[in-house]
């Protein structure tokens, strides 16, 4: 078994606006922006005058010079792209200028229209053309390609290209090279740093104000990780104390990327070229510069990683809704019958799902037991939700808290209500990370290549902000030589991106490393315990839980005209994790506690990630699974050099005791804790590297989120029949079967699936199969079906007619689609199921994600679809009723109960009802799009973090930053 050991001066050229463009998580910033500048007219002139006088400009900078081309084996054939723009700071004479004069700052937004332009470009792309839709991500700057070169220290310079400005970090030592990339960090993202380490200490509305966007964020972050600051310090110390010399030089390395980031910090503000967002929410006098950012410290990094781990890195949890949404189902059936219907919904390992590794081989986890041990099952009526909130005045007493898991677990299910203004949807940042991105590989071998060299067209979904929560550098010094993108604030190494003869990306997996424990409550001093008793026992000791608490209080700022006010979060902490509900089991009160292995563990991957952009460590596929495998967080890996592809899964999956089942609550006795574990530092036994999903050289290896390999049980259930991974399986397939890859096709490959409704190309075929059993007669349903099949005919894709139109082809089909699906899942599955259980179960996962569902784990106008839903109910139940063979059936035949007419009736009935619903209640409208826009329903838009904002671009289903690339050489 594996334990957490030791294994494990601004630029000349630039406009002086690459200095904001992240307003605080207040995201209400630019809205209130708009309010401001009305009310500062005179101020906003004299601003915008400042800024073309010259006066905000940045520090002068050195002569510019050429970065340097080592050891780049890619040839030209290696590109990248993230938009909107690599600037992601602007001054408060920009920010007023963009929201005056629309303006926007220097290298702002100038990749947003290269990446668009894909989904309409992609039919006839060429190798030769790659270059129209992505940039060039060789190693180095020529002094041709220039814009400028600042050197912050004599052994460090930053040097940035004309095209779009990105830094490429060259050091003399390591020191510099790691000053240079925090240095680079402050010029690009200083804003978004200071928003997100303050959303991971549950500190933001004190620092930016009290819109709801602003507590919504900060109560979902803080309570999953609720560190004091010697937490945070621990953790700094134990990557010191438990990693050995590469734990030592990490930390090292974190501190000059601190001391970067506030030498930029203490340059920007005696310059006067700081993010604007400073002054709008009153932390500088825009007038007199009185005022100060506060100092960033290396423990700020370990409060932003456990925000960016949240988001996309964990896995599991939600243990107590499944345990309800079982019992749910037994009542209704029955507890042998009702658990076998319940296992078919739950699809733990469903034969029909695609897998990333589809050769046959097994990795067992978290399997189903026979006879299961230990479960602490809550007593039907008994849980409540832990409360958060507490001592809410002003206007803190008129937000309205977030939905209550129960009735709707956040794992699977956005808050509502949190984020009323519109501005930035709860569900982007709610609950279990695993279940929000879009991240997806394509990989193919030399073996199935036009060229005899891999192929991979892969990249991460972390969403559409303005700025991206990634930031493009390159960094060159002793001991790491890599390009590519870093999370704003923790970027000492590049987590995405290339080396000198190899490239890697990863998606999120999401495998369950969080488990759920059933406490005993107590009472010190013996008295009989409640469901609000705050002592629970340990080993037979009744212990008094940790009560931790953030008080949070805000005034009325220039960009935040919120009434002042303020509440208390408040959370207990166990040794065996964080209380999340209270309920009795057996007529025994207990706190059930929300446990991950990568608690206390929010950075340990920081040595995984040394170890990638180290050229004398990663070699070849082997050495960088073992780099790989040095990461704590659930994440697939994958990997390309010019021989070989690799594929492997990371995260600290807990060996669970025998017979412990992790998707229940069990109870917090000894006989079920995970093997050796230490509540100290949260530690624990590990399944060794080897057990985890991994391979080299297969054919070809697709992930979309989906499932890893045979066996390795899914902590959710939306791992079926029909999943969105199908989308590139079927056409990657199809092009290795061919042979003759290149990086254009692969990349067609991609961005087709982008474009593509699951539920059009494959569910609605069963659906046309069903209704064609028998001729349509009704005119007003034969004209649906029509619409549908030549819909589907044409590849059942939501895309623009042509490039710039603003309307899809098939329009009537893709609206009757998305009118139809939650009308015909409800009425194929609600009377079989009955109200409660499919209550139930659709609380559990979603019915439908379409791109212009305002619901579902993606909101609205987030790119990600498809991802949750009930097509594989769907597609396995009209297979049993229609008698065509069905690989792990669910429990019951439910449309039409079993009756292939009545199935029919029912499914004609609501394409009827679909059809008749107008584009303007199939798409109602927001803040964004007037109502009946189906265009702009779907169509992506980023999300202001600052004060910058970009226009609304075409849907298209892919990664933010994407990869293509094929190496023609090695070392």
């Amino acid at each position: 078994m594996r334990s957490r050991t030791p294994h494990h001066g601004r630029l000349v050229g630039r406009s002086s606006t690459h200095n904001a463009r992240t307003a605080s998580a207040d995201t209400t910033v630019s809205s209130r922006v708009t309010r401001t500048t009305r009310r500062t007219t005179t101020f906003v002139a004299a601003a915008v005058f400042a800024l073309t006088a010259g006066l905000l400009s940045p520090l002068a900078a050195g002569t510019a010079v050429a970065a340097g081309d080592p050891d780049d084996y890619c040839d030209q054939q290696c590109a990248d792209i993230l938009p909107p723009g690599t600037n992601g700071n602007a001054t408060l004479a920009e920010i007023l200028a963009h929201k005056v004069f629309g303006t926007q700052p220097k290298h702002a937004e100038d990749q947003l229209a290269t990446y668009d332009s894909l989904s309409s470009g992609y039919p006839s792309l060429t190798d030769a053309q790659l270059g129209n839709f992505f940039d060039d991500a060789s190693f180095g700057v020529s002094k041709a390609d220039t814009e400028s070169v600042t050197s912050p220290r004599a052994d460090v310079t930053i040097t940035r290209d004309k095209k779009y400005g990105i830094p490429h970090i060259k050091g003399t030592t390591r020191y510099g090279t790691e000053f240079g990339a925090g240095y680079a960090a402050g010029q690009d993202r200083m804003w978004l740093i200071d928003l997100f380490r303050h959303i991971g200490r549950g500190e933001l509305t004190s620092f930016a104000g009290g819109a709801l966007a602003n507590q919504g964020l900060e109560q979902e972050f803080w309570p999953q990780a609720p560190y004091t600051e010697d937490d945070l310090q621990k953790q700094v110390d134990y990557i010191r104390s438990h990693n050995g010399a590469r734990g030592e030089q990490a930390m090292d390395d974190a501190q000059a990327y601190i001391d970067g980031l506030n030498s930029y910090r203490e340059k920007s503000k005696k310059g006067r070229y700081f993010p604007g967002e400073y002054d709008l929410t009153g932390k500088i006098d825009p007038i007199t510069n009185a005022g100060d950012i506060e100092p960033f410290k290396v423990t700020d990094m370990i409060a932003l990683a456990s925000v960016v781990g949240g988001l996309f890195g964990n896995g599991g949890g939600g243990e107590v809704d499944q345990a309800l949404s079982l019992l749910s189902a037994q009542q209704k059936y029955g507890v042998e019958k009702g658990t076998q219907v319940w296992e078919s919904f739950r699809q733990r390992d469903d034969p029909e799902t695609v897998s990333t590794i589809h050769d046959g081989t097994a990795f067992p986890y978290a399997e189903k037991p026979e006879n299961a041990a230990g479960l602490a099952m809550p007593d039907s009526g008994s849980v409540t939700k832990e409360p958060l909130l507490f001592d809410r005045t002003g206007s803190a007493a008129q937000a309205k808290p977030a939905k209550d898991p129960v009735e709707a677990p956040k794992s699977l299910k956005p808050l509502q209500g949190v984020f009323d203004d519109g501005v930035l949807p709860a569900d982007l940042f709610s609950g279990d990370a695993s279940k929000k991105g879009m991240s997806n590989a394509l990989l193919v071998s030399g073996r199935k290549t036009a060229s005899g060299h891999p192929v991979a067209v892969f990249g991460p979904q972390t969403g559409y902000f303005a700025p991206q929560l990634l930031m493009q550098q390159e960094l060159q010094g002793p001991g790491i030589s890599a390009r590519g993108v870093s999370f704003a604030g923790v970027g000492m190494y590049i987590q995405l991106g290339r080396g000198q003869d190899y490239s890697w990306s990863a998606t999120s997996a999401g495998q369950d490393i969080t488990d759920t424990y059933a406490v005993e409550l107590c009472n010190a001093d013996g008295s009989a315990a409640t469901k609000d008793s705050t002592g629970y026992r340990y080993h037979g000791t009744c212990t008094p839980m940790e009560k931790l608490e953030r008080v949070n209080s805000w005034n009325p700022t220039l960009a935040d005209s919120t009434a002042k006010g303020s509440y208390r979060m408040r959370v207990y902490r166990t040794k065996y994790g964080i209380v999340t509900h209270r309920a009795t089991v057996g007529g025994k009160p207990v706190a059930y506690t929300s446990l991950r292995s990568t608690y206390r563990h929010e950075a340990d991957s920081i040595v995984g990630f040394q170890m990638l952009n180290d050229p004398g460590y990663v070699k070849d596929a082997k050495s960088f699974q073992d780099a790989a495998s040095h990461i704590a967080y659930a994440f697939n890996w994958f990997y390309a050099d010019s021989r070989d592809i690799a594929y492997y899964n990371s995260g600290s999956n807990p060996v669970r005791a025998a017979h412990v089942d992790g998707t229940f609550p069990v109870k917090a006795e000894p006989a079920y804790e995970w093997k050796d574990f230490d509540p100290t530092d949260n530690t624990s036994a590990l399944t060794p590297p080897e057990q985890h999903p991994q391979s080299v050289n297969q054919d070809y290896y697709v992930s979309w989120n989906n499932k890893q390999a045979k066996g390795y049980t899914a902590a959710n259930p939306s791992l079926g029949s029909v999943h969105r991974a199908d989308l590139l399986d079927d056409r990657v397939k199809a092009l290795t079967d061919k042979g003759g890859v290149t990086r254009a096709s692969l990349t067609r490959a991609m961005a087709d699936a982008a474009v593509a409704d699951l539920r059009g190309e494959d569910v609605l075929p069963t659906l046309l199969k069903v209704i064609r059993s028998r001729p349509v007669t009704d005119p007003q349903q034969a004209a649906a079906v029509q619409q549908l099949e030549s819909w589907l005919d044409d590849g059942a894709r939501r895309k623009e007619t042509s490039k710039g139109s603003k309307a899809y082809g098939h329009s009537d089909a893709v609206r009757i689609m998305d009118a139809w699906w939650p009308r015909l899942v409800e009425a194929e599955f609600k009377p079989g199921l009955g109200d409660g259980l499919y209550s139930s179960l659709t609380a559990l996962l979603t019915v439908d994600e379409s791109p212009s569902a305002a619901h579902g784990p993606t909101g609205a106008h987030a790119g990600s679809s498809f991802q949750y839903g009930w097509w594989g109910y769907v597609s396995k139940d009209l297979r049993a009723v229609l008698g065509d063979k069905v690989e792990g059936p669910l429990g019951a035949k439910y449309c039409g109960a079993g009756d292939l007419s009545a199935c029919r009736t029912t499914l004609l009935t609501t394409l009827a009802q679909a059809a008749a619903v107008p584009a303007d209640q199939v798409y109602p409208g927001d803040d964004s799009c007037k109502a009946g826009d189906q265009w702009c329903s779907d169509a992506i838009i980023h999300r202001a973090l600052g004060g910058i904002t970009h226009a609304p671009f075409q849907w298209q289903n892919r990664p933010t930053y994407q990869q293509v690339v094929e190496f023609p050489r090695h070392r």
